[in-house]
């Protein structure tokens, strides 16, 4: 009788948790796994039994008891493929027990002995990582986003008789069978680049000023009126103002893109923030996350450290924007499935475009609305108050005439230009914010904008009536303090004045008209 062991993980939204696989021989020959396998995991029997035949390995003639350790946990994916393959020879004495035994394995095997590149690597050897693991066998696709975490051993696999010949120092024979890189490419549809230039936008700077004050503090923004004034193209050159996203940010974004299976080999670490802009139809579960079984990140979690546009708001069903009022406060989603549970990052920013009304044209002095008031008081309502709340800036983009374009030439600043002072402004949150667990205005808690950051009453008057009137909520009242702090910080100055209030009530309000005529 043999025993033999390796390690692979489980993924847990974009934590891993660490798989003991053991296999033991001994019986009348048959293949036997356990440990709480899904259907993915239970197909591997096959795989592996083709893979070990087709590169020229003996297939043990015993009873081959695999187990799957800790076995009260679901176990899901295929690439424990790789991890019982080893088991099973290092338990037939092909290669030594004790070259397996600290490995952590990760892998999709082919029939022909081919190992194919699997989802979740990078969130795996980090996770790995910070608990001392230090030696890793992945898929040779994955090894650019493995080699992201510092201070491990990567070893890439590109075959199953390639790993071998390493684990038993045995040189390569000629005819091995190459292993060609999986390009994982955005497959949903949801993950989009955000091109253009501001200076794209004619005739509108108080609107780019608006996109401006958003980029600069991470706020949610609104940009409402008749089709055809900009808003989108505004929506959509917001992430070209971001600056680029620290170590901690890169590596938190690269890994929840990595357990979508959209990291590219090319690029393995995003340095840049993400841009998601879901179509009107998309479900609850596809923006927030969801899946069958499994949880899986949604829309909001791509979008994490970056934007997310919804394009046309109110033309998605009410549920699904209503699930985004938990993931707006919380910064994360947890996701409960009846096999397991995932918690996913979603601190994103969140930009939201709407017409007045079903044809677009209310309020418009251009051309006339033909809604009925009850048709355009009933489209407005698709965004409900308390989703509202939640946002940060409102404004009103309305239609701009051939002089106002005409006048804007010349005048119209670049996103180069922008970015720079956006960044500035960010580099001053940064040194205030110091040490705290935010960087970013929009991210200051409750407790700090009410204590250590809190403005001077003299400031606050105008704010504090307008709680007391009601016209602005408790919630609204500490974003408005927040925008206020942001307005503050491109103007350079220490602390925010009367002026900076007045204007982060109005933009909270939409009480600025964007338009220029």
């Amino acid at each position: 009788m043999s025993l033999a062991r390796c390690r692979s993980v489980v993924l847990q939204g974009v934590a891993a948790r660490r798989v003991d696989v053991e296999v033991h021989l001994g019986g009348m020959p048959g293949f036997v796994l356990v440990g709480l396998p899904d259907t993915s995991v239970n197909e591997a029997r096959d795989r592996v039994r083709a893979a070990v035949l087709s590169s020229g390995e003996s297939w043990p003639q015993q009873r081959i008891t695999a187990n799957l350790s800790p076995a009260s946990m679901h176990k899901h994916g295929t690439h424990f493929d790789l991890a019982l393959a080893l088991a099973v020879l290092a338990a037939a004495g092909s290669v030594p027990a004790d070259s397996t035994a600290d490995l952590v394995v990760m892998g999709e095997l082919g029939l022909d002995g081919r190992v194919r590149a699997v989802p979740g690597v990078l969130p795996a050897v980090a996770s790995g990582a910070a608990t001392g693991v230090r030696r890793f066998v992945v898929p040779a696709a994955n090894v650019s986003e493995a080699r992201v975490v510092d201070g491990v051993d990567i070893l890439g696999a590109s075959s199953l008789r390639a790993l071998l010949c390493a684990l038993r120092g045995d040189p390569l024979p000629d005819d091995d069978v190459p292993c060609t890189p999986v390009t994982q490419r955005p497959a949903s549809g949801l993950l989009t680049s955000a091109d253009g230039d501001l200076a794209d936008v004619a005739g509108q700077p108080v609107a780019r000023r608006l996109v401006e004050v958003a980029a600069a503090g991470r706020h949610h923004l609104l940009l409402s009126g008749p089709p055809g004034t900009g808003k989108t193209m505004l929506a959509r050159r917001l992430p070209g103002l971001l600056p680029a996203l620290d170590l901690a940010d890169a590596l938190e974004v690269s890994s929840v893109h990595s357990v979508a299976g959209l990291i590219d080999p090319d690029a393995p670490l995003v340095r840049r923030p993400p841009f998601v802009d879901p179509h009107h139809t998309t479900s609850a579960a596809a923006l927030v996350g969801g899946g069958s079984g499994l949880p899986r990140p949604g829309a909001v979690s791509l979008a994490h450290r970056g934007v997310l546009l919804l394009d046309e708001a109110p033309e998605f069903s009410r549920p699904a924007l209503e699930a985004l009022r938990q993931p707006l406060e919380r910064g994360e989603v947890l996701i409960t499935r009846a096999r397991a549970t995932g918690r996913f990052p979603s601190r994103f920013q969140l930009v939201l475009t709407a017409n007045p009304c079903p044809c677009g044209y209310a309020g418009s002095v251009v051309r006339p609305c033909s809604c009925p008031p009850d048709a355009v008081r009933r489209y407005q309502n698709r965004l409900s108050g308390p989703l509202l709340d939640r946002i940060d800036l409102h404004g009103v983009v309305g239609s701009v005439s051939p002089a106002a374009i005409a006048a804007d030439e010349g005048e119209r600043e670049t996103s180069a230009v922008v970015r720079e002072r956006v960044v500035q402004a960010r580099s001053r949150q940064a040194e205030r914010f110091a040490g705290q667990d935010w960087s970013v205005n929009a991210d200051m808690p409750t407790e700090a904008l009410r204590g250590r950051w809190r403005l001077p009453a003299a400031v606050l008057r105008p704010l504090t009536n307008a709680t007391q009137r009601g016209s602005i909520s408790p919630r609204g009242a500490d974003r408005v303090k927040r925008v206020c702090w942001t307005l503050s910080d491109l103007a350079g100055h220490c602390a925010p004045g009367a002026e900076h209030l007045d204007e982060a009530m109005a933009l909270h309000r939409g009480a600025v008209g964007l338009a220029v005529s």
